[in-house]
């Protein structure tokens, strides 16, 4: 299994914060490591504050603090939960720009052979320019070469842009919903959406809200 991939697109290439750009070489998605705990979070607070602040209560969305997710991310990593659990992370050269994390489906309907894009966030000085297609393209190989045929989704269910995304990419709304607890009481409609792993084939633009399971 390739622990690296590449997925180069012809589009302009971005990074956080922004540097002169470089060449369309130096945009990748690879592994993430504990040692990429901190950068993930910096991302992960830029893209929770924007989706989710405006949707919850501010003292909730001031909990949304890189610290926090690192802390979280760097557990998950030094002792990850068995099975093809994976957190990737798209880069601009050195700089981490998006990460996914990615699994086997946690749903009640969810088959042997159905794997999840947990989540997927790219950094908002990051977008239009291929990481999210990145990540969502190695998201769908590892899965493919792990054995499961089918790819599912969450994200929420008023983000237009993020919809549109997953649209272009060949992932469909199935007709599931839920409510998501975000923090405390604070809940979130969600959509699912999913595509047999043959049929996904990702293009811009970014999503702007993070897919989520």
């Amino acid at each position: 299994m390739s622990h690296d991939h590449s997925h180069e697109h012809d589009h302009a290439h971005g990074a956080v914060p922004r540097p002169t750009p470089g060449p369309l070489a130096d945009a990748s998605v690879r592994r993430a490591g504990p040692n990429d705990a901190p950068a993930v979070g910096i991302v992960q607070e830029a893209v929770w504050r924007q989706t989710f602040g405006p949707r919850v209560p501010e003292q909730i969305a001031e909990q949304f603090t890189a610290a926090a997710f690192a802390s979280a991310w760097r557990r998950s990593l030094a002792s990850p939960p068995p099975g093809v659990w994976t957190l990737l992370v798209a880069c601009a050269g050195e700089q981490i720009v998006g990460y996914a994390a990615l699994g086997p489906s946690q749903d009640l309907d969810g088959e042997p052979t159905t794997g999840a894009l947990l989540e997927l966030g790219v950094h908002p000085d990051g977008r239009r320019s291929g990481h999210g297609s990145r990540l969502l393209n190695a998201t769908a190989d590892i899965l493919q070469e792990a054995g499961a045929t089918e790819l599912t989704t969450w994200f929420p269910a008023d983000a237009e842009d993020t919809r549109a995304f997953f649209d272009q990419a060949g992932l469909a709304p199935d007709g599931a919903y839920r409510d998501r607890v975000i923090v405390e009481d604070v809940e979130i409609r969600e959509v699912r959406v999913s595509a047999r792993l043959t049929d996904a084939e990702t293009h811009d633009p970014e999503p702007t809200a993070p897919a989520d399971g």
